[in-house]
């Protein structure tokens, strides 16, 4: 395995101690990450034929990555995707965090985890290679109660794993949903839309939401609507039918688990053309399936390629949106004498 740290240029807006790691495997498989908002802003990957491309959106320009609006690549915290008007109530208390989608709290607030500096430490083994991000969350920022301390694995394995592993504690009771922000293009980022995916995600139900992506509190099967992708089914041929969104998807899938926090498969996407294959397992109970809906052209992605809607698609591996908010839906509330642990899992391959 092997490691390489780089010290980003400060002389571009970028904060001092910005770094970019970058983990690679004998496979040919290459990762980059910055430990500002502890962000994954490059995955190279071969195709059937050993060429390489670059499946994870992302900017040209590492200053970039200060503003990204559309969170390319971060990790978003405290509490990834919504909290209804930002207002919760815990143990009595009723708590108001800062809003910044419309009315909303969207992925942690105005400077959430995404726009942060975390500490990192690389490390190398014999099976892997990979990065510790660390970072504290103060008590009161962006209105969250306690202070928390998060930690992040990213390391790149020999079996061509890209393992997110996440802890936290608390010294307060507080809402914690982290989640990884990649958008991915199989294709190669900058190659176009993502017409052609396959795509298969191992869940039943899903939880509805209004138009804007407020969840109603029920859960639904997705039997018989555009949401079912329990068999492997382009993507393309139900974007344009996706009932809810017509302008594309943003749903909450809750996936089939044998028990809660089990490690196991949460999503396939096959890119028929290239031949690659990526599996995302993980411990969550909910997966966001999104696809790039308010890309706008207004960015410029490391291809020279203008990201328009639909260019890449997330897969978020979290509890559902707006937790705190819905007694009947999986906690996510970490107390002081709990410890938070997720697990995600990218594996890439080539299809048979």
């Amino acid at each position: 395995m092997k490691v390489i740290t780089a010290l980003g240029k400060t002389e571009f807006g970028l904060p001092e101690g910005f770094c970019i790691y970058t983990l690679q495997n004998a496979n040919g498989l290459r990762v980059k990450i910055t430990n500002f908002g502890a962000a994954l802003i490059e995955v190279h990957a071969p195709d059937r034929n050993g060429n390489l491309a670059d499946l994870a959106l992302g900017f040209i320009d590492c200053a970039d990555y200060l503003e990204n609006v559309p969170s390319l690549g971060v990790v978003v915290g405290r509490y990834a995707n919504r909290i209804t008007n930002g207002k919760f109530t815990l143990d009595g208390n009723r708590y108001t965090l800062a809003t910044n989608h419309g009315a909303h709290h969207l992925h942690g607030g105005i400077a959430g985890f995404g726009k942060k500096l975390w500490r990192g430490a690389p490390f190398e083994t014999a099976e892997a290679g990979g990065v510790k991000l660390r970072y504290t969350s103060r008590d009161g920022e962006e209105g969250y109660p306690g202070q928390a301390q998060t930690e992040l694995v990213y390391s790149l394995t020999k079996s061509n794993e890209l393992r997110m592993e996440y802890r936290a504690v608390s010294d307060q009771a507080t809402p914690l949903n982290l989640t990884n922000h990649a958008y991915w293009n199989l294709g190669g980022e900058g190659s176009g839309c993502i017409d052609g995916h396959i795509l298969t995600i191992y869940a039943d139900y899903y939880t509805p939401s209004d138009n804007l992506l407020i969840p109603t509190g029920e859960i639904r099967s997705v039997a018989g609507t555009p949401l079912d992708f329990r068999r492997p089914k382009a993507v393309e041929t139900e974007m344009k039918k996706a009932g809810e969104n017509l302008a594309g998807y943003g749903h909450n899938f809750v996936l089939n688990k044998s028990e809660f926090g089990a490690l196991e498969l949460a999503a396939t996407v096959i890119h028929p053309a290239s031949g690659r294959r990526m599996d995302v397992l993980t411990t969550e109970p909910g997966l966001q399936f999104y696809t790039g809906n308010s890309l706008d052209g207004t960015i410029v992605g490391k291809s020279g390629a203008v990201y328009g809607p639909q260019s890449g698609f997330c897969l978020e591996c979290q509890h559902f949106p707006d937790s705190p908010n819905h007694p009947y839906f999986p906690s996510t509330i970490l107390r002081p004498e709990q410890e938070y642990t997720q697990t995600t899992i990218h594996r890439f391959s080539i299809a048979d």
